[in-house]
C-alpha cells in the first residue's frame, strides 16, 4: 500500500489561547499534524495554553489578531504574509472571524492553501454583520463541525457543498473513559462538593449563560423530588441570579453551584443523569458527547446539533428546549428506570462515540483534508 501523501506545513490563527472548544481544537490538530510528520504553527495574540502548544512541539507566532478594526486587519494579513513565506506554509487555517480575514488576504498574497473552520452560527444583529460573518465561509474548504451547521453555512452563505467537509468534534477517548476514572478521584469530589449520598444526582455541564439553560433545569428541579442537581461551570453574573432563583425556590439544598471542575471525567461519573438545556442551537456541544463517552444517560434540548448526537430513546433523549415541565417529566422517567436499563442507555451512547465522535477520528479527517490541497 502506498504511503499517505505528506502534512504540508499548517499555520492555524486564532484570537487567543486562552481556553474553550475552539482553542482546544487548535492544539488537537497542532499535535495531530506533528505526529503525522508535519510542521505545525500557531498564530494568536497568546495565552496560557501557549504552554502547552509548544510542549507538544508547535511554534507558537504571537501577532494581535484580536484587532478588528480593518487597519488591523491588513496590517495583520502583511504579517501573516510574510510568515507563510518564511515558513513556507502550505495550509492556512483560520478559526474566527477577524483572523480569518488577515489570513484569507494572506493567502491571496501567497501560494497558502486557505482552510476555515465554521464553529458557530454567528449573529446577524446588525447590517453588514452576515458580510463579515462570510469569510468564515470563504476557504478552499469549510470544515463544518456537524450537519447542523453546514446547513447553515448552505443557507446563509450559498456555498457550493463541494467546498464543505462536515468534520464533527471529537472527545479525546484516552481522557473520557468510565474504566479510567478511579474510585479515589470519585470520593474525593464528592466529598469537596459535599454531595448527600441516596440522591440521585443530575449535572448540567457548561458556562454559566443565561442560554446555556441553567435556569431551565433550575425551574425543573422544582418538580423532580429528592434528586441533587449539580451545575458545573463557571460565570459570575448569571451566578447571581441563579441564585435568587434557587433561594427562591427553597431549593439551596437541593442545586449546587459548584463552579469549575478540574475533573470532568470524574465528575459526569458522579451523574446518574446528565443535562443539555440550551435554549440557542448549539454549534456542536461537546459536553453531550463527553457525557456519553462516560456512559451516562443524555438528556438534551432539540434543537441544534444534539438532534445528531443524541439518538431519542437509544443513545439518550431530546425534549423541548425552554420547557421546565417536559424537562422534569422526562427526568422523573428516566430516574424511574432500572439501573440496568440506565446503563444500557449509557453503554450504547458510549459505543455511538467512539464509532463517530472520536478527537482521533477528527484528527484524520482534518489531516486527510490538509492533504487533499497539498
Amino acid at each position: 500500500m502506498p504511503a499517505a501523501p505528506a502534512v504540508p506545513t499548517v499555520l492555524q490563527v486564532l484570537p487567543a489561547l486562552v481556553s474553550g472548544g475552539v482553542e482546544r481544537g487548535t492544539l488537537e490538530i497542532a499535535d495531530a499534524v506533528i505526529r503525522a510528520g508535519g510542521r505545525a504553527l500557531v498564530a494568536s495574540a497568546g495565552g496560557p495554553l501557549v504552554a502547552p502548544l509548544e510542549a507538544l512541539g508547535a511554534r507558537h507566532v504571537t501577532l494581535p489578531l484580536t484587532r478588528k478594526n480593518p487597519l488591523g486587519i491588513l496590517r495583520n494579513a502583511g504579517r501573516l504574509a510574510a510568515l507563510i513565506r518564511a515558513e513556507r506554509v502550505g495550509v492556512i487555517h483560520a478559526r474566527s472571524r477577524a483572523p480569518a480575514w488577515s489570513a484569507l488576504l494572506a493567502a491571496r498574497r501567497t501560494s497558502a492553501h486557505f482552510v476555515t473552520t465554521y464553529h458557530g452560527t454567528y449573529n446577524e444583529n446588525f447590517p453588514g454583520k452576515r458580510w463579515y460573518n462570510s469569510v468564515m465561509a470563504r476557504g478552499e474548504r469549510v470544515i463544518a463541525i456537524s450537519n447542523f451547521i453546514a446547513g447553515h453555512i448552505r443557507e446563509h452563505h450559498r456555498t457550493e457543498p463541494c467546498r464543505i467537509r462536515v468534520i464533527p468534534r471529537g472527545v479525546d477517548t484516552a481522557l473520557f473513559d468510565p474504566a479510567l476514572v478511579t474510585p479515589a478521584r470519585l470520593e474525593a469530589l464528592r466529598a469537596a462538593w459535599a454531595l448527600p449520598g441516596g440522591r440521585p444526582v443530575i449535572m448540567l455541564p457548561g458556562r454559566l449563560t443565561r442560554w446555556k439553560g441553567q435556569g431551565v433545569l433550575v425551574e425543573a428541579m422544582a418538580r423532580v423530588p429528592d434528586a441533587v442537581a449539580v451545575l458545573v461551570g463557571g460565570g459570575a453574573a448569571h451566578r447571581r441570579e441563579l441564585e435568587a432563583r434557587i433561594a427562591a425556590l427553597g431549593l439551596q439544598d437541593r442545586v449546587l453551584l459548584a463552579g469549575h471542575a478540574e475533573d470532568m471525567p470524574a465528575a459526569l461519573l458522579l451523574a446518574d443523569v446528565v443535562v443539555h438545556a440550551s435554549t440557542d442551537p448549539e454549534a456542536f456541544g461537546r459536553t453531550v458527547i463527553e457525557a456519553q463517552a462516560m456512559a451516562r444517560p443524555v438528556i438534551a434540548a432539540d434543537l441544534g446539533a444534539p438532534r445528531e448526537t443524541v439518538q431519542q430513546g437509544v443513545t439518550g433523549w431530546r425534549v423541548t428546549p425552554g420547557d421546565p415541565a417536559a424537562l422534569a417529566a422526562q427526568l422523573r422517567q428516566v430516574l424511574d428506570l432500572p439501573a440496568a436499563a440506565r446503563a444500557g442507555i449509557g453503554a450504547r451512547a458510549r459505543a455511538h462515540v467512539l464509532q463517530a465522535y472520536t478527537t482521533a477520528a477528527m484528527q484524520a479527517a482534518t489531516l486527510d483534508l490538509y492533504r487533499e490541497l497539498a
